[in-house]
């Protein structure tokens, strides 16, 4: 990216005309009144922002109005949404306060200001909060009120997105890895699909530039060969629907990149043998009591002209997503020889599509409409859900975060009560969430049900159309591992809601006995005394404390111990042999000299006495991968790829956490790693399998399995290396191998 030069002449040309933009779009649906309080917005921005500049070097101010600009342009809000684009770093990053913002423009405005103003300024006593999650927290809790928050926060994203590359490495991966793990979610929950895609690519672009590159390049490389095939599908649909009289707009999309990756992980597949990587789709307009109707026409028509593959056909139209999307979806083989997906869809159904929530709300008058009332609900419910979390006891933000996520899943599955009432989940729900979703006590005994008149257990899971019957059992109450089963945020909230109590009930009970042990040692009861065996006896948390009160294992004998060391000094020496065992500097202060000698990143080498780091099993890191380092806990940094789920998901949550890290050239270390392999079987394959490992590559293998079925053959052999390119190459010898099919890496194990 080159440098940007400042030149204030210029640029507040520039800024006028990005405002002049602004105003063109919002224009046909604003009156006078309100485009002069988006001026006084547009104003007071400018002002309070004034000398103030991004990375990239450019003005401040170019920011607020881009995020205004997707607000109306790309989401479909309105007045209020702009004005609070405008104005949504004001507060946050000027001398300007709420108090100031609520005077010159009202509650409303004020209230979402300050729903999409961070808190920084926050000190946590509990090193394992995030400010982020508590950011992310009050961004709910203002979302749950005025859904426009969350909205403009996504418009404030995308455009940080868009201009990330005059970001630090390091910023680039925590913004990256953050927006997959929380906005992009949000994103398909609201239906901004066409946003959702474009946080993806960007997010993508910067946690696995290689294979994101890679995708980019080839599609960029067909580009020309898409837009052939396109014309010449398209011309005799097009000449059929207009001789039937129907006006239809047709235009094409390209597959993202992510989800052409995705494709390629998921289905085991080369990037040449995916058919759907780009759809034809066909528009119109009509009034929507007739608009499925125009659909099946439509369909029929390309029916008639193309060969079509019905296990592909995708009714959304009676069945939309959970997002409100609607359309009606088929595959047609082209002339060519290519297959082809084709949608169809309404003017309405389309901006639905598109922007999602916003495009819903302008349809929402139209009481006909079944579907928008049907979104209206699911969006409502959805919200509810939202709701309910944030009036859960439980104030830690980051267990708030996974609720709200688990609340953000798309997919979901329909089962019935004996009675016949229909119950909706999230897809891979259990019997034990449908027993907390009826009401809190059926969870809280549910010991198994009868799904389709079958007992099962309750960690089985749910399947569309199951009727359940939860079983029940007075004795039956909540483990700890019941949060391992559940799958819904109310499941959760419910279970710890009751282990809170329980462990309240113990607490209790291991004061009262050692209360009782202290009166019998005539001891005074005071926090001193308790202090003195809670740090004796090495507890990590004083729920652990009084559990091990009660169940004895801190025993009575061993209070009556702790309780006779009178002198200092004995207590001194037994917490001298545990300091021993701890490294005399810590991590935070090895990382600072490892800088000290190489400031640009944490070099990975053989030096695991002095600063310890482990690679992360989830994703094996090579020589060669793009890696972060993440600093878990004080004595550890754990190593992974920047691609890897888990590590997006963690630098997501603790961006504070992640050191900037790259390998050591030179290094002769050999990692563990591995891969996968299947084909059809014959005499000989194994022998050339090792004969590439062992004699043509010189690896050293660690294990081989080997397994044939029905002429099927696969197997993952496990293998020290030395680089990612020397694993690069082998896949590509084995490969070579005749009737050897498909050869990859072992990908991520994700829990």
């Amino acid at each position: 990216m080159s440098e940007y030069v400042p030149n204030e002449v210029l640029e507040n040309k520039t800024i006028v005309r990005k405002y002049r933009e602004l105003l063109t779009v919002l224009w046909p649906k604003t009156d006078a009144e309100e485009r002069k309080t988006i001026r006084k917005a547009f104003v007071l921005a400018t002002n309070a922002h004034n000398g103030t500049r991004r990375k990239s070097g450019e003005p401040y101010i170019y920011h607020p109005i881009a995020v205004a600009l997707i607000c109306c342009k790309e989401i479909g809000l309105g007045s209020t949404s702009v004005i609070c684009a405008l104005l949504h770093d004001v507060v946050e990053d000027t001398d300007y306060t709420l108090e100031d913002i609520r005077d010159l423009f009202g509650d409303v405005v004020a209230n979402i200001i300050d729903g999409l103003t961070k808190i920084d300024d926050l000190v946590f006593d509990n090193k394992s909060q995030s400010i982020q999650a508590e950011n992310f927290k009050k961004i709910f809790l203002s979302m749950s009120k005025d859904i426009r928050v969350i909205l403009i926060k996504l418009a404030d994203r995308l455009h940080n997105m868009r201009t990330l590359d005059s970001m630090p490495p390091e910023k680039q991966l925590k913004i990256a890895s953050e927006t997959s793990y929380f906005y992009v979610p949000f994103a398909h929950r609201l239906g901004l699909y066409t946003i959702k895609s474009e946080l993806e690519d960007y997010a993508m672009k910067y946690t696995d530039p290689i294979d994101y590159f890679s995708i980019a390049n080839k599609l960029q490389a067909t580009d020309e060969e898409r837009r052939q095939l396109i014309a010449e599908f398209a011309a005799p649909i097009q000449e059929s629907l207009k001789a039937n009289g129907i006006e239809a707009t047709m235009s094409s999309r390209t597959k993202s990149v992510y989800s052409i990756y995705q494709k390629i992980l998921n289905k085991k597949v080369n990037f040449e043998d995916i058919y759907d990587i780009f759809a034809i789709r066909f528009v119109f307009d009509s009034p929507v009591e007739q608009e499925f109707e125009i659909c099946w026409r439509i369909y029929k028509i390309v029916c008639l002209l193309y060969p079509t593959n019905p296990s592909r056909d995708r009714n959304f139209l009676t069945h939309p997503k959970p997002n409100g999307y609607q359309s009606l979806h088929l595959t047609a083989m082209s002339k060519a020889g290519k297959w082809v997906e084709v949608q169809i869809r309404s003017k309405r159904m389309d901006e639905i599509a598109e922007k999602g929530l916003a495009a819903h709300y302008k349809y929402k008058e139209d009481n006909s409409a079944e579907a928008d009332r049907e979104m209206d609900d699911r969006l409502e419910n959805w919200l509810m859900k939202t709701r309910e979390i944030l009036k859960s006891q439980d104030s830690d933000a980051l267990e708030f975060l996974k609720e709200v996520k688990l609340n953000l899943g798309l997919k979901e599955v329909y089962v019935f009560t004996p009675k016949g009432d229909m119950r909706t989940l999230p897809a891979g729900s259990t019997v034990l969430d449908l027993a907390y979703q009826l009401h809190t006590n059926l969870g809280n005994h549910c010991i198994g049900a009868k799904v389709n008149y079958n007992i099962v257990p309750f960690d089985r899971v749910l399947s569309n159309g199951d009727q359940v019957e939860i079983i029940t059992s007075k004795k039956q109450i909540p483990k700890a591992e019941w949060l391992d089963i559940v799958r819904t945020a109310r499941a959760r909230r419910c279970i710890r809601d009751f282990m809170r109590n329980e462990q309240s009930g113990i607490n209790a009970a291991g004061e009262n006995l050692l209360k009782s042990y202290f009166e019998e040692f005539q001891v005074e009861y005071s926090q001193e005394n308790i202090d003195k065996i809670y740090t004796a006896t090495l507890s990590k948390s004083w729920d652990e404390f009084w559990n091990n009160i009660v169940t004895h294992k801190i025993s009575k004998n061993k209070i009556r111990k702790i309780m006779a060391m009178k002198q200092p000094k004995e207590l001194a020496e037994f917490q001298k042999k545990i300091e021993e065992e701890i490294e005399k500097k810590s991590l935070d202060e090895l990382i600072d000299e490892q800088f000290t000698t190489t400031p640009n990143a944490f070099l990975l080498d053989n030096d695991y006495e002095r600063i310890k780091y482990v690679l992360a099993d989830c994703c094996n890191p090579l020589p060669g991968d793009q890696v972060v380092g993440f600093q878990v806990t004080d004595d550890k940094i754990v190593i992974h790829q920047t691609s890897c789920p888990n590590a997006i998901e963690q630098m997501s949550k603790f961006g504070k956490r992640i050191i900037k890290t790259k390998w050591r050239k030179g290094q002769d270390i050999a990692f563990l790693s591995g891969i996968r392999f299947s084909g059809f079987d014959r005499k000989g394959m194994l022998k050339e399998i090792i004969e590439i490992v062992s004699s043509q590559m010189d690896l050293n293998m660690r294990s081989i399995h080997i397994e044939a079925k029905q002429n099927i053959f696969s197997g993952t052999m496990m293998l020290y290396i030395q680089s990612v390119r020397a694993l690069t190459d082998l896949i590509e010898k084995l490969r070579g191998i005749d009737q050897l099919e498909t050869v990859e890496r072992i990908g991520y194990d994700v829990n």
